[in-house]
This record gives C-alpha cells, sequence and structure tokens, in this order.
C-alpha cells in the first residue's frame, strides 16, 4: 500500500453526517479528498505547494500528515464543515490546528473520482488480504493406495487390546469397586415371639 494513501471517516459535527477522507497521489500530485458517498471534495498540491504547506503546519514529510490525519481520525479530532462552495476538513481539536479547504467536484469528475476510490479500496484490501492471508499447506504426496487398505481388518488370534471387565452384581454403576448400598428396611419385630 502507498504510503501517502489513507482511508479514515470524518464526522460534520453539526449535521452528525459521516464522510470519507482519503489521501493518494495521481501523476505525482499529492490529493486529499473527501466523500459522502454522492458528493466529492477535493484538494492537489504539487511538489511545491505540498512542500509550502508542510512547512506552514511544521510537517517533516507527507506521510507525516497522513499519520496525523489518520490518528486525527481515530482519536475523533478530526471534522469537517461543508459548506455551498466546498468543505474545510480540520486535524485537531484546537483552531490553530491544520485545516484545509477543498473544492466541491462538479458531475463526470465526482463520478470519475468515486470509481476511482472504489477501485483503489478495493485494491487496499486485496492488499491486505494477501498480505495476512495463511500460507497455502502443501499438498501430501499420493501414495499408491491398494484395495486392502479400505477394508476392515480383521482380528487374528489377537487378544483384544482392551479388556472389558463385568459388572459384579451389586456392583455400583457411577462408582466402579464399591458396592450398591441397599436401602435400609427397618427393623423387623416379630409378634409371633410374644406370649
Amino acid at each position: 500500500m502507498d504510503k501517502n494513501q489513507t482511508y479514515c471517516t470524518v464526522l460534520d459535527k453539526k449535521s452528525q453526517s459521516k464522510f470519507i477522507c482519503y489521501t493518494h497521489r495521481k501523476n505525482g500530485i499529492f490529493c486529499i479528498c473527501l466523500t459522502d458517498a454522492s458528493d466529492v471534495w477535493s484538494t492537489e498540491y504539487t511538489e511545491d505547494t505540498l512542500n509550502q504547506f508542510r512547512q506552514r503546519f511544521a510537517l517533516k514529510s507527507t506521510e507525516d500528515y497522513v499519520l496525523k490525519l489518520r490518528l486525527a481520525c481515530g482519536s475523533g479530532d478530526g471534522s469537517v464543515v461543508v459548506t455551498d462552495t466546498g468543505a474545510e476538513l480540520h486535524v485537531g481539536s484546537s483552531p490553530g490546528d491544520l485545516s484545509v479547504t477543498l473544492s466541491r467536484l462538479e458531475g463526470p469528475e465526482a463520478t470519475e473520482e468515486l470509481k476511482e476510490l472504489l477501485f483503489r479500496m478495493a485494491d487496499s484490501l486485496t492488499q491486505l488480504d494477501s498480505k495476512f492471508r495463511p500460507l497455502p499447506v502443501s499438498p501430501v504426496k499420493n501414495h499408491p493406495r491398494h484395495p486392502t487398505e479400505f477394508e476392515p481388518r480383521q482380528q487374528q488370534n489377537c487378544a483384544p487390546s482392551v479388556t472389558v471387565k463385568r459388572r459384579l452384581p451389586g456392583a455400583s454403576l457411577i462408582n466402579p469397586g464399591t458396592k450398591k448400598k441397599l436401602q435400609a428396611t427397618g427393623v423387623a419385630f416379630d409378634d409371633a415371639d410374644e406370649d
């Protein structure tokens, strides 16, 4: 996956609407984009404007910005404000923190950007899936099988491997080796012995 590529969700705190914020490089130009799956906002940075942007916000590299963006989105410190003309992406919770103005893309341009986003995300997921998929198990060598291997084996004058002990009469099923306790019958009095 490209180090300058990221995907995260941000919230418009007024309307509570969710947006996908993503970054990528296109023909050597660094792009920051935002979409709600129907509208798309974007801003592009050439190497010169990207250097100015990094200096303005004291960023060491583009990857540093992508990391800040990802962390801000993950911690809820990223937000967006949508206006009629564009969108403002804020990274951080204080007013002086990083902010980017994005312009709304129109018609076919927005459709093409959404299409590219969808395929970039699918490619990214495929790469992740292949990175974490377990290695295929090597097939076991096929040995020729003889028909006799599938027939039940007959015991020829062999003693069974497990000897079955017979239960003695009166022995307990639950606790072998002990006798069942007989139910108490009480004392029998003979009336015949009395005079």
